[in-house]
């Protein structure tokens, strides 16, 4: 990014009730029961899951290829899901108690198992990490505030302290840079589902003193003050109101937000979703173990900011490239730091899958809020422990 000057930069989120991540929900719940059972055995990593799922007025289609000795109920799994959700009332124009499901699953194919189950890996592409050191999560800062508005949206809401609030929203946030530096909050937009009852006597806007209590109970809640001034703007349902929400008013399918799950369009992306998708398959597991790396090297201090990219071919093992871009902020070379990378972090898909001890059932808490910036414990890639092992490397070299 630009180093020098103003500029501003922008990063979206959405909440847990949106029908994409509805959809991407659903997909890695699936996956959790196929690991749950798998562990539970004692074989772990003996199934395989590409969940896909699509959601509409009234209706549910979980699809996709799946190799597993479990028994998942689809029909129970995804009204449990939707309605924890909170699509359990009428009122928000969908019901996990009365939607329609149909499971269109099937088996993976012979052709794809037979290089993965020896090692390979499960697709070919590129995965793509980031870091810099703009933020304690070592992520980019809009993308960390939009996702602290998504996730005080939910807790209000959960909590009861805006009972008015329905599952679905989003959040935008434009932070202002100087220098490369985040200097203050420009824009902030809330766009979230409520009830009727705070509607104006014209049914056509939600009343300003609701505006108002969003905007302080919400957004001034979730974000930082000093990055706060008199010139932020807070824009709380620009369109006046937002009753017809989710799979009422819009369709929903897994992987759509692959932007929203990363780093809000700071960095590069492979293209590659997540969700629904067992850790063979290396856009899952590999894009989280290049967020590790380079996650890593910003910590170590080897970096102010670190794109790493590893690009893998459909059953062969190890990756076909392995790259370190750091723009300039390294304090070593980055052909020294893409070497260290290769020493340090184990690369191929069984390395990475034991690495992270990816073969939990973890999945569905990714879904939303992002995938990265983190601090649960199960969030692995997120942990810090070769910081001392790339130190090590770049010294003695």
């Amino acid at each position: 990014m630009n180093a020098h000057g103003v500029h501003v930069f922008t990063s979206e989120s959405v909440a847990e009730g949106h029908p994409d991540k509805v959809c991407d929900q659903i997909s890695d719940a699936v996956l959790d029961e196929v690991l749950r059972f798998d562990l539970e055995q004692g074989r772990p990593g003996d199934g395989r899951v590409a969940c896909e799922s699509f959601i509409t007025v009234g209706l549910v289609i979980v699809g996709g290829e799946i190799t597993t000795r479990a028994w998942v109920d689809i029909q129970e799994l995804v009204r449990a899901v939707v309605c924890e959700i909170g699509y359990d009332d009428p009122r928000w124009g969908f019901s996990g108690h009365a939607c329609g499901i149909l499971n269109a699953i099937g088996r993976q194919s012979p052709d794809i198992s037979q290089g993965v189950d020896v090692g390979g890996a499960g697709d070919q592409g590129l995965m793509v990490g980031y870091a810099c050191n703009q933020t304690d999560e070592l992520m980019p800062l809009p993308i960390v505030l939009a996702h602290r508005l998504t996730r005080r949206l939910a807790e209000v809401r959960r909590t009861g302290v805006l009972p008015y609030l329905g599952p679905d929203g989003k959040s935008q946030v434009t932070v202002e840079y100087r220098d490369g530096r985040p200097a203050r909050i420009d824009t902030v937009v809330i766009s979230c589902q409520h009830s009727e009852e705070i509607l104006d006597g014209s049914r056509k806007q939600i009343r300003e003193s609701a505006r108002e209590e969003i905007v302080e109970v919400v957004a001034r809640a979730a974000l930082p003050a000093e990055l706060l001034d008199l010139r932020t703007r807070f824009l709380v349902n620009p369109t006046g109101k937002f009753v017809v929400g989710g799979p009422a008013s819009d369709t929903g399918m897994t992987g759509r937000k692959i932007i929203v799950d990363t780093y809000g369009g700071w960095a590069p992306h492979g293209g590659g979703a997540f969700s629904g998708k067992d850790p063979t398959k290396v856009d899952r597991s590999a894009t989280y173990m290049a967020r590790h790396i380079a996650k890593n090297i910003v910590a170590a201090g080897l970096a102010g900011q670190a794109l790493v990219q590893l690009a893998y071919a459909i059953g062969v093992a190890d990756p076909v490239s392995v790259m370190v871009d750091t723009f300039g902020s390294g304090v070593v070379p980055d052909e020294l730091l893409t070497r260290a990378v290769r020493e340090v972090f184990p690369l191929t898909p069984r390395g990475i899958i034991e690495e992270l001890d990816l073969l939990r059932p973890i999945y569905r808490q990714t879904a939303c809020f992002g995938h990265f910036g983190r601090s649960e414990d199960s969030f692995t890639w997120e942990s810090l422990h070769h910081v001392e092992a790339l130190r090590s490397f770049v010294g003695g070299e």
